[in-house]
């Protein structure tokens, strides 16, 4: 019956942690999976996160199925992070939001309801973007193509064919972008460079659908946000996913959201009931435990608060973690620049290693990463830095 069946070779990041779990190596250091360690190495706990699960467990309470939509005060907290507490496009009632199963399952129902009601959309990715976002639309029926983006030789952005390449597409197409912390190069947009592409995206009718699962990692929550809150100043239609995988350090708890912003209030009640529907035929409705804890510390100020302090403390270890390695990498090779690593931004950066020089790293030195070079840098700690960057020097003298 299913003799022709296709083998899954399996995700490549995925099968590399696999390959990092057997390595015997005492030294070997993970880059590769994007998820934020600590100092000691150690997937944390927020704070703010134990006071919500305390209060989640007292008293200890049924389980009852959650609306489609997810928690109102999920689907709250998600609106007020992305678009801002007083944003007039909230008080008008022009956001159709849902919580949805992580950054994943809002990108699944974006691109179910644009294949769906957009039939003859196509949908353009930064070359290079995160594996995923090509499996998922294409999974959706949605043909994918690639717009320039990454500059191997400047490592910086492709801006002007960027641009050129915009000015080409159709009515409806849609342009996935990442707000800030782009996955996988750690290069973002300049504000400067995001009015020039929404201003694009105005004049040929495109439909941005941004994707931000590191909002905080960049700069701040608000500057992070620019993008989203640009294109809503300027009347644009839009899809934002959001993700709470990490910067509430709550990966497998999969919460995420999908805000849908129309140009009217009862545009915004239909695309609402359709997104709900397209839930109701995939999954019915989203994770309790993980909406429960973004709708405590989402809507307690003082939660709040504390989250974002401890957000800002994660963002700024991991600047810390760049600059470290780019000044031991610059003792050790010098003669080449190393400010790339502190010019980019969020969990992920592009070292600028081969596929080669990433193989010697891994069996040399057992130093797992990306093939294309992604670094999570997150993975770096005051204990493994420099013996990662003498092994990155290493392979880049010879």
């Amino acid at each position: 019956m299913f003799e022709r069946i296709d083998y899954y070779a399996g995700d490549p990041i995925l099968g590399l942690m696999g390959k990092f779990a057997q390595d015997s190596n005492p030294d070997k250091v993970n880059l590769g999976v994007g998820v934020y360690y600590d100092e000691d190495g150690k997937m944390p706990v927020l704070e703010c996160v134990k006071t919500a699960e305390k209060r989640i467990a007292d008293p200890v309470s049924p389980r009852p199925y959650l609306p489609m939509a997810g928690l109102p005060g999920h689907r709250k907290g998600c609106q007020e992070l992305l678009f801002g507490k007083e944003a007039q496009v909230l008080k008008d009632g022009l956001v159709a939001t849902i919580a949805t199963i992580g950054g994943s399952g809002a990108l699944k129902v974006g691109a179910d309801f644009i294949h769906q009601w957009f039939p003859q959309s196509k949908c353009y990715v930064s070359d290079p973007t995160w594996g995923n976002h090509i499996a998922i639309f294409e999974g959706s029926n949605i043909e994918v193509g690639k717009y320039p983006y990454y500059d191997q030789a400047t490592g910086g952005i492709k801006f002007d064919e960027m641009i050129a390449f915009f000015e080409t597409l159709n009515k409806n197409d849609v342009i996935l972008l990442h707000p800030c912390c782009h996955n996988p190069t750690g290069v973002d947009l300049t504000q400067e460079q995001w009015d020039k592409v929404l201003e694009v995206i105005q004049q040929r009718e495109l439909i941005p659908f941004m994707d931000i699962a590191y909002q905080g990692f960049g700069n701040d929550m608000d500057s992070d946000a620019y993008a989203i809150r640009k294109a809503v100043d300027m009347g644009l239609p839009l899809f934002v996913s959001n993700s709470f995988s990490k910067n509430l350090s709550l990966y497998g708890e999969r919460v995420g959201g999908l805000s849908v912003v129309c140009p009217t209030a009862d545009e915004a009640e239909r695309v609402f009931g359709q997104l709900t529907y397209t839930v109701r035929r995939i999954y019915s409705s989203p994770p309790s435990h993980g909406g429960r804890v973004v709708d405590i510390v989402m809507n307690d100020d003082a939660l709040h608060e504390q989250w974002v302090g401890e957000v800002y403390a994660m963002r700024d270890r991991i600047k810390a973690m760049r600059l470290k390695l780019k000044s031991v990498l610059e003792a050790k090779v010098p003669g080449r620049s190393f400010d790339y690593l502190t010019a980019q931004n969020g969990m992920f950066s592009f070292t600028g290693l081969t596929p080669e020089q990433v193989e010697r790293m891994k069996d040399e030195f057992g130093i797992y990463m990306v093939s294309n070079s992604r670094m999570c840098v997150a993975g770096l700690n005051v204990n493994n830095v420099d013996y990662v960057a003498n092994a990155m020097a290493e392979v880049l003298k010879d």
